[in-house]
């Protein structure tokens, strides 16, 4: 056993493939959601692909002490962390005006408070032992602004500069952090962020199973920042030559859907 890692946002998409490599990888998962039939469903997926066992906890990571009350299960069922996977995240599309306050705050709480939180309890443990790694799964949203969807790709920045920041922090101490910074995927996000007729999703997605196999193998090898497809790497370094003003204007044209904006 190559140790455990615990896996948010395992029940469906990057988060799901992610535990299917890892377990064939032979490493203990522990898979937290809040769907408890779809983490059902990924044990025994597991125990008949690979023969191992998958344990999960069911959790709304967004509500309020969700992650101290994971921690402290952690704690009661004796589990030492060696790795942790932050994919838990939503988007959420449409103009700043008119997309829902209460959303957006929950949106915030996922993909920065919880990930930033778990990663701060966490590592030192994994530094104890001079061995670990955290994988936070960003997106290419976090190399620009992203009008139409501007908090998400606000939220996304901030798992990258973060991401780099602790990875740079860590050096030499035998813990990695790597962030994955996936173009669009057709992973189910696009449906609950309302961004399916955009013409950003029209214009062609990954695959979500090469996109987990791209950031699983860049994290065991330490890399800090893993971008998946040569399109989507392109486009990532164009950003820094171009503009910012002329980028906002493209990433815009981008996010309208067909008909128009939201």
């Amino acid at each position: 056993m190559n140790g455990t890692v615990l896996i948010t946002g395992a029940s469906s998409g990057i988060g799901w493939e992610l535990a299917l490599l890892f377990a064939e990888a032979d490493y203990h998962v522990l898979a937290v959601a809040r769907n408890e039939i779809k983490l059902k469903e990924l044990q025994q997926t597991v125990q008949q692909k690979y023969g191992v066992e998958l344990d999960y906890i069911p959790k709304d990571l967004v509500q309020p002490q969700a992650v101290d009350e994971l921690i402290a299960e952690l704690g009661q069922r004796s589990l030492s962390i060696d790795f942790l996977v932050n994919n838990a995240g939503f988007g959420l599309y449409g103009p700043f005006i008119k997309t829902d306050a209460k959303d957006e705050m929950d949106m915030i709480t996922l993909n920065v408070g919880v990930l930033t939180h778990l990663t701060k309890s966490l590592i030192p443990h994994m530094m104890e032992q001079k061995r670990g790694g955290v994988l936070n799964v960003a997106s290419t949203a976090s190399f620009q602004p992203g009008p139409l969807m501007a908090v998400y790709y606000a939220t996304k920045a901030y798992v990258l500069s973060f991401s780099e920041a602790l990875a740079n922090e860590l050096i030499g101490t035998g813990v990695t952090v790597t962030a994955l910074c996936p173009g669009p995927t057709a992973t189910g996000f696009e449906k609950r962020a309302n961004l399916g007729t955009s013409k950003l999703f029209q214009s062609g997605v990954m695959d979500v199973k090469s996109v987990a196999k791209h950031g699983f193998h860049g994290f065991l090898k330490g890399k800090a920042v893993v971008i998946p497809g040569w399109k989507n790497r392109i486009l990532a370094s164009s950003t820094r030559f171009v503009p910012r003003n002329i980028v906002t204007k493209i990433v815009r044209k981008l996010q309208e859907t067909r008909g128009g904006q939201s």
